[in-house]
């Protein structure tokens, strides 16, 4: 008995761990959930965000005259201490739960109160002068706290996302850059189509990227909104009058961005609508990085029966049979965390789906699918142009073979010999095997010289 400490809840007794600052409730859980083995110590920017959320509900009851300030002092030393990243392994619950949180919030409640009674000169568990759910829990529920928590740590994760996104846009935009004279034909339907430049295919990429920079700045925005006050349905009981409007004042502070107030508490505690317009993006992103891992595979097939247009850099033997053969693993990898991105994006709609009336019980796995794509995409990408991206070499002289030879070609020459001419061309070269440039020029439908300058690759790659 000597290692452990005797606490009481609702369901009776419990032994809790002697030195653990979390108490009774989070042991249950610990107990009842043996789910996923991911816990909330491997996401700190959530035990960030309980902290900051139970520091701003502190400073607005106290504020508000409801915390005296010895116990004020004693949850602000506790909030404090997880903000500043401490204590991290205190927090040992599973990160796929039922009760909608409510582990997740008596997790922090209990470490954030044994901190304070530390800080007090008290024993943990003795919450007669500091309390999980009289004081650090006041006017809250797990309703509003859980929620703000998850939107506010998820707003911070997405600042890293980003910041890995904006690298891997600059690395694609440096590679068009590198190849921004390197003529080679363009394809579509797997067929030949009109001549680019490699460099306008690269820059395409970042392109394509830059607009999901965009588009996840902006969505995660509706993270800043709280339905602190809102209790357990958002009619506010047990808040008192100002608190809501306080609270997220507060909170707004401490984290110094913009948080605002939900227009409607009871509407905002049971929708979960900016998770899933967030994950929708985070699969929009998805589908777009797997589709450039899919083109730079087909752009690096070979070596002699594929396109072999661009060079990978070579990262482990590929055969355990096969001498010599090298595979594109990096893009395997990357193409593999979008599909389980895409996959979690499902989860959340399901999850969002299943809420029913005042509360959607299923937020615990809506945040952990969310988070998991987040962290997954983040290190994918980074692998992605550490790994890949920024040692990519091009085959310039295959890539301008490709198109003297091409049959591609003739579509340039529409606006000079007309469609039906151009045609009856193409149709030649692919019977007799004859280039397109020698047909033209046997049948007299242009000069050399007018051929050699409609033909030049400046002139095929843009507007004329």
């Amino acid at each position: 008995m000597e290692d452990f400490r005797l606490e009481t809840d609702l369901l009776g007794e419990l032994q809790v761990p002697a030195n653990a600052y979390y108490g009774v409730q989070t042991q249950r859980a610990v107990n009842n959930f043996k789910i996923s083995n991911h816990k909330l110590s491997d996401y700190k920017e959530f035990i960030r965000a309980l902290g900051i959320v139970k520091l701003g509900a502190a400073k607005a009851n106290f504020k508000l005259g409801l915390l005296s300030e010895d116990i004020y002092k004693a949850i602000e030393f506790g909030s404090n201490e997880l903000i500043q990243g401490n204590y991290f392994d205190e927090f040992p619950v599973d990160m796929i739960q039922g009760g909608a949180g409510t582990s997740v919030n008596m997790n922090a409640n209990e470490v954030i109160a044994n901190l304070g009674l530390e800080f007090l000169g008290k024993a943990k568990g003795d919450y007669t002068f500091c309390s999980p759910n009289d004081h650090v829990n006041l006017s809250q529920s797990t309703n509003d706290a859980y929620p703000t928590a998850l939107k506010l740590a998820l707003f911070d994760m997405n600042k890293q996302l980003v910041f890995a996104l904006e690298k891997l846009f600059f690395a694609f935009d440096k590679k068009a850059g590198e190849f921004h004279h390197l003529i080679k034909m363009g394809r579509t339907q797997l067929q030949d189509a009109v001549p680019m430049t490699l460099g306008q295919e690269f820059e395409a990429f970042a392109i394509t990227l830059k607009k999901e920079i965009i588009a996840l700045r902006r969505v995660s925005l509706s993270f800043l909104e709280t339905n602190m006050g809102a209790t357990a349905i958002g009619t506010g009981l047990n808040a008192a009058p100002g608190y809501a409007e306080l609270c997220t004042k507060e909170i707004a502070e401490l984290l110094n961005e913009p948080v605002v107030l939900a227009e409607n508490l009871v509407e905002a505690t049971s929708d979960t609508s900016a998770f899933v317009e967030y994950s929708g993006a985070l699969k929009k992103l998805s589908i777009k990085l797997s589709k450039i891992c899919n083109d730079l595979r087909l752009l690096a097939s070979g070596p002699r029966a594929g396109l072999f247009e661009i060079n990978l850099p070579p990262k482990q033997p590929g055969s355990s049979i096969m001498p010599g053969k090298v595979n594109p693993v990096i893009p395997e990898v990357v193409n593999q965390v979008c599909f389980k991105v895409i996959g979690n994006d499902l989860t959340v709609a399901f999850a969002a789906e299943a809420g029913q009336l005042q509360l959607n019980v299923m937020e615990p796995i809506i945040g952990f699918s969310i988070m998991e794509s987040m962290q997954y995409l983040t290190n994918a990408m980074d692998t992605l142009r550490k790994e890949c991206i920024d040692d990519i070499t091009a085959n310039a002289e295959h890539l301008k073979n490709e198109v003297q030879n091409s049959i591609g070609i003739v579509t340039a020459l529409n606006p000079h010999i007309g469609y039906k001419a151009s045609t009856k061309i193409a149709k030649q070269a692919l019977e007799t095997g004859e280039s397109v440039y020698q047909l033209v020029l046997d049948q007299n439908l242009l000069s050399k010289e007018q051929l050699d300058e409609i033909l030049d690759p400046k002139n095929m790659v843009g507007p004329l």
